[in-house]
């Protein structure tokens, strides 16, 4: 199959993966989901470890479930969305330990700190996306094969669209904000946001020292 002129696995599962990830997202966050999975595909091109293809496609988009209407859940965004994954690929002959990566892909795909030092697949979903949202990597990227990748799978206003879903996440479910980059937005945008101060939650454990 090619997408924006690049070739990327044609399986049942990635199909299937795509028409869900349509199904559940707004326009926005499924052409970010897509790029991401693109960007990713052309960034593995130099990768010391190459990852498995069909792994890195299901988990980049797939990643953003967590923040759709369909699969919003108690757990912060990127756990409701790995759990989504993750039953989705259910009876699917995908080995539990590829289950596993895929959700720890999209677990962590917001956790630089710690994605980077795990599988090619986790390490590449996290580099994908964050070259659609931050811009980092694309200047590794031909020039022609981003405008190619944009035109197919315009941005329409990803920026505005994220920014809401995350307030949203804040107001909503803001215990789930704790640890995560949700805390940030809540704390910029949202009125009455509150979240706990680690600082104040280890201060007061119940230990006299």
């Amino acid at each position: 199959m090619v997408l924006a002129g690049i070739k990327v696995p044609d399986t049942v599962l990635v199909r299937d993966a795509t028409d869900l990830s349509r199904s559940a997202s707004e326009p926005f966050l499924f052409n970010h989901a897509m790029r991401s999975w693109l960007f990713g595909v052309l960034l593995s091109e130099s990768a010391e470890c190459a990852p498995d293809a069909e792994l890195l496609a299901v988990a980049t988009i797939l990643h953003d479930l967590g923040l759709t209407d369909r699969y919003t859940a108690e757990n912060r965004f990127e756990v409701d969305g790995a759990n989504a994954a993750r039953s989705f690929l259910k009876g699917r002959g995908i080995s539990t330990q590829q289950m596993q990566v895929v959700w720890d892909a999209i677990a962590l795909h917001t956790t630089r700190s710690i994605a980077l030092h795990k599988e090619p697949e986790v390490a590449m979903t996290h580099s994908g996306i964050t070259a659609d949202i931050l811009g980092v990597g694309l200047d590794r990227i031909p020039q022609d094969k981003l405008s190619a990748i944009l035109a197919e799978f315009p941005r329409l206003a990803l920026k505005n669209g994220l920014k809401e879903c995350l307030c949203n996440i804040a107001r909503l479910k803001p215990e789930s904000t704790f640890d995560n980059i949700v805390r940030d937005f809540g704390v910029r945008y949202v009125e009455g946001y509150r979240s706990p101060n680690f600082a104040d939650v280890v201060a007061n454990a119940p230990f006299s020292e």
